[in-house]
């Protein structure tokens, strides 16, 4: 009886041990921490790269940011910091709060900035914009009272 059972137990390690068998078939295991999903296509750094100005809702101009001039935006998933650089200037600014995209509007709640900034803020601090978002690149409109927009500031991702 002993060599039975222990025949057994021996056939049961060999089969479990064998090899696991192979074909055609690819793993189809998915490793989560490897799949990038960015639901916040604004998530990142962006350098403003030029304008357009807007009459009756159409591009009438548009211009590319001057040479020495740099305006980056950094988005977390519920920050906004922002910093600008004008060689002729000698102000600085810069603002910093938090944001939140609805469709297509972006708004953006600035809790504190540069002493330029500071003034501008005690007197408004959300700022609505039509956003339009294209790959690695997003366009904020400035839109008038009337729902028409005035003009634009044009990005492209930098990280």
């Amino acid at each position: 009886m002993k060599a039975t059972i222990s025949s057994l137990l021996i056939i049961l390690l060999i089969f479990s041990c064998k090899d696991k068998p192979t074909n055609d078939t690819e793993d189809t295991t998915i490793d989560i921490s490897q799949i990038n999903v960015n639901s916040n296509p604004l998530e990142g750094a962006w350098e403003l790269v030029g304008y357009y100005n807007y009459v009756d809702n159409e591009v009438i101009d548009s211009f590319r940011t001057s040479e020495g001039y740099r305006q980056v935006k950094m988005y977390t998933d519920s920050k906004v910091m922002w910093s600008k650089y004008i060689p002729t200037d000698s102000s600085e600014w810069f603002g910093y709060g938090s944001y939140t995209v609805n469709g297509s509007e972006l708004v953006e709640i600035l809790e504190y900035g540069s002493e330029m900034m500071s003034k501008i803020i005690q007197e408004k601090k959300e700022f609505k914009h039509e956003l339009i978002i294209n790959g690695d690149s997003f366009s904020q409109i400035e839109i008038d009272e009337d729902g028409n927009r005035i003009y634009a500031e044009n990005y492209k991702r930098i990280e």
